[in-house]
């Protein structure tokens, strides 16, 4: 599947490219402290407008975690696509985000080089390890949580899937 860099997509919708960062049958989280409560984010961010996507996730982790993809015995794989169109407190108009999700198994010796905060946050949000059925249950960005228990089995279901869309029904913003 070639993916076209974000440029050529709809300049009207930003696209964010972020990964289910898996070890065993742990998973990767941003931990968002909010006034709304807490939020828990998949690493990544938006693509600069001429930017692959493969390659804008490469950035995003290695600008927030820390972590270096290209030495991976597996790539990153697209697994869902999500598009949000909802409201955002303090902004008017529609908040628009295209999520491109992807799925990245790592071995137990790369878990530990990944950074315990979010290194290009001036928050320094921390960065957590969590089961999956644990994560499931949080206030996740992208909302995602319906289906990370498709990732606990030996066999993982091909994507990418369209997932439900994020809504002002679907989704609270903290």
């Amino acid at each position: 599947m070639s993916v076209q860099p974000a440029a050529a997509a709809n300049p009207a919708v930003v696209v964010r490219t972020c990964a289910v960062l898996l070890e065993g049958r742990d998973v990767c989280l941003i931990h968002r402290v909010r006034p709304g409560g807490d939020q828990f984010s998949l690493p990544g961010g938006l693509l600069d407008p001429a930017e692959h996507v493969p390659e804008g996730l490469a950035r995003e982790l290695r600008e927030e975690l820390g972590l270096d993809v290209a030495g991976l015995p597996e790539q990153p794989q697209l697994r869902w696509v999500q598009d949000q169109a909802n409201t955002r407190p303090g902004r008017e108009g529609i908040f628009r985000r295209l999520h491109l999700v992807h799925v990245l198994r790592v071995p137990p010796h790369v878990r530990q080089t990944v950074a315990a905060t979010e290194q290009d946050a001036e928050d320094r949000n921390r960065v957590l390890w969590l089961d999956l059925e644990q994560a499931a249950t949080l206030h996740l960005y992208p909302a995602v949580g319906s289906v990370l228990g498709s990732l606990a089995g030996p066999e993982d279901a091909p994507g990418p899937v369209l997932l439900p869309p994020i809504t002002d029904r679907t989704f609270t913003w903290r």
